[in-house]
């Protein structure tokens, strides 16, 4: 792109004043929070984020627009999960996030019947009204009837952008976002968004909690002939499974990353295809994680039986040990990641961490508090914004 294209890339969209250059430039907002009321900032404020640049806003956002669920689950994490009024598939990410709420005390998140935004329209948007659009318009331009121009009437007649979705993999931006692209971390885009809602108490608070957790990872990590080869996929199809690699960047393995693991398929195939039984054994898995399987209709039973119950699959050492285990989703926000570094490494590495309990159905399981990786308490006076800094 020449630097006119750049800048269709960066201050165009950024829905804002500033320089719009994609750079990760220090934010001006600033928190004035208490335990018991809304985030307010000196307004205006500036939060800068790739590829939007410099997004200035007048007030702290009350009206949440997001199509996925990390950043859906972000909002959750700051305690503002009910002001999210769009998501993609949000009866069935609500049945998967209320897996997770019965362990912290006083949390409760209702996403049903919300819009299911996954491909929306500048007609649904103006109906909306948010204040702040948690998704990144460079995918939003990857939809069909979407381009920049599209983009900047939105951020100007309704509210601004805020997101990055293609650090999930680190995938290619569109043309029009290339020169203004950077990935982050999930819990780098977290404190961003942080910043957006003037709440940065809370980021820093749950950021100290995932550090003790990765922490207690890296302190015991087994050396890398004891680590167990991995397959992570979703299994509604036990005979088809869609697979996923473990050991690529982005935000999409940021709670099995951690743990170095082997990828039981290597560079043989390509994450999110579709492979038979035969290539399955073939790979010859120590684990089996199983993406979803903690969603209420995930029957995790007839997962393993039906594996055990064909020939082929009865040969794979994780069949044959028992070794097939749910997860929650790769679209994780910050709570989320707490819970699946947890019980990963239980599934993992049993012998260091603790035994992960067998799981056939129901929330998340209550484990010992000697075994937990983080107190539930915490967490939840965090979201609900009772803590002591």
């Amino acid at each position: 792109m020449t630097s006119g294209g750049a800048l269709v890339g960066g201050g165009l969209l950024a829905g804002c004043t500033g320089g719009g250059d994609g750079s990760t430039a220090t934010t001006s907002a600033t928190s004035t929070t208490t335990d018991e009321t809304t985030a307010t900032a000196d307004a205006p404020y500036t939060v800068s984020m790739a590829p939007m640049g410099d997004v200035t806003f007048e007030a702290v956002p009350e009206t949440i627009f997001t199509r996925l669920t990390h950043l859906a689950g972000m909002a959750f994490a700051l305690g503002r999960g009910d002001d999210v009024n769009a998501l993609h598939a949000p009866d069935y990410y609500d049945a998967l996030w209320n897996q997770f709420t019965p362990r912290l005390p006083g949390v409760e998140l209702d996403w049903t019947g919300r819009y299911s935004s996954w491909t929306t329209s500048k007609e649904k948007l103006y109906e909306l009204d948010s204040d702040v659009h948690l998704a990144d318009p460079a995918s939003v331009v990857a939809l069909d009837d979407w381009d920049v121009a599209d983009i900047a009437e939105i951020r100007d007649n309704v509210g601004p952008w805020f997101g990055n979705t293609l650090s999930d993999d680190h995938a290619e931006p569109p043309e029009a976002y290339a020169d203004a692209y950077e990935y982050y971390t999930l819990w780098e885009q977290f404190e961003k968004v942080a910043q957006v809602f003037a709440d940065e108490d809370k980021y820093d608070a749950l950021a100290a909690i995932h550090d003790d957790v990765l922490d207690r990872v890296e302190s015991a990590l087994p050396a890398e002939a004891e680590r167990p080869s991995i397959v992570m996929g979703g299994f509604s199809d036990p005979a088809a499974p869609y697979v996923y690699n473990v050991d690529t960047p982005g935000f999409l393995t940021a709670h099995v990353r951690p743990f170095e693991p082997v990828d039981a398929f290597g560079d043989g195939v390509q994450s999110g295809s579709r492979v038979d039984m035969e290539s399955l054994a073939e790979a010859n898995p120590d684990v089996i994680l199983v993406f979803g399987g903690l969603h209420p209709t995930y029957d995790m039973a007839e997962i393993r039986s039906s594996l055990e119950d064909d020939p082929v699959g009865a040969t794979i050492p994780a069949v044959e040990n028992g070794r097939i285990y749910p997860q929650g989703g790769r679209y994780q926000g910050p709570v989320l990641d707490l819970f699946q570094l947890e019980m990963t490494a239980k599934q993992l590495y049993p012998d260091v961490f603790g035994e992960w309990p067998e799981y056939v159905e129901g929330p998340y399981p209550e484990l010992p508090e000697s075994e937990q990786f983080f107190d539930r308490q915490r967490v939840a006076d965090v979201i609900n914004g009772e803590f002591r800094r």
